[in-house]
């Protein structure tokens, strides 16, 4: 097995200096490819230490309305799956990328040829949410052939010898959802117990996501012992709306300094 992938996610967490390191989510293609590699330039350069990136699908069941809507966007603008991997590896010579995309784009390409198209393009990760664990052991294979990291997500309803099973196969880090439901901004959750939990299954580093809109969010996800925290809703809402991305990533990362 190649671990280039996992061993460099690794390290972007061993080294961030911050208390969690900083993961905002970017949706590739959004509003159109070139303004999203902008807003990837963005993030590096505001203080990401890993990058995670949406490949747009049609029909996104783990995000909420604003991704949602992104996603329909970069597709209606054009942007293709290769487009978007491109991007990644653009990107990848700065931090890790770490791909997120649903099943039926996997499936659609060739699970072995879809791990090998990452691996050649320096992206370091892939997220499927819609992969039960019991049907990952393949995509895992293709991915551990290719170097890439194959990261589970785990969720507060997700029980203990469920956990210690996805723990078993663990790639990278966990994503380690912090609420039921789909993708967006909240201003509130304690997080101490579902990180403790998620802890104690893995031996790769917890990143936490889902409803962290704020610098005072990540904080608190960092407070409860997170090793990451993941950004998503609130930069594809600035992304679209204009705002400037590198000074709000920038205030998260110093926020977890």
């Amino acid at each position: 097995m190649s671990n280039t992938g996992h061993e460099r996610i690794a390290e972007a967490f061993a080294s961030s200096g911050k208390r969690a390191a900083l993961m905002p989510y970017l949706m590739g293609g959004y509003p159109t490819v070139e303004a999203s590699r902008e807003v990837g330039r963005a993030f590096v350069a505001g203080g990401a230490d890993l990058i995670e990136l949406g490949i747009p699908f049609s029909d996104p069941l783990a995000d909420g309305p604003v991704i949602h809507e992104a996603g329909t966007v970069a597709l209606a603008a054009g942007a293709t799956t290769d487009a978007v991997l491109d991007l990644g590896a653009e990107l990848a010579g700065d931090v890790p990328v770490i791909a997120m995309t649903y099943a039926n784009l996997v499936l659609a390409r060739g699970v072995e040829r879809f791990a090998a198209d990452l691996g050649r393009r320096g992206i370091s990760g892939l997220i499927v949410p819609d992969v039960p664990f019991e049907e990952a052991p393949t995509v895992l294979e293709a991915c551990d052939a290719a170097g890439v990291a194959l990261v589970p997500l785990v969720a507060p309803t997700t029980p203990e010898e469920r956990l210690a099973a996805i723990g078993g196969r663990a790639r990278g880090f966990v994503y380690t959802v912090s609420v039921a439901g789909t993708t967006g901004e909240r201003t509130d959750g304690d997080y101490a117990d579902l990180v403790a939990r998620t802890r104690a299954a893995f031996a790769v580093p917890v990143a936490l996501g889902f409803g962290i809109g704020t610098p005072e969010r990540a904080v608190a996800a960092a407070d409860a012992g997170a090793d990451g925290v993941i950004v998503g809703t609130r930069l594809v809402r600035a992304a679209g709306d204009g705002e400037d991305v590198e000074a709000l990533v920038r205030a998260f990362a110093d926020a977890l300094a």
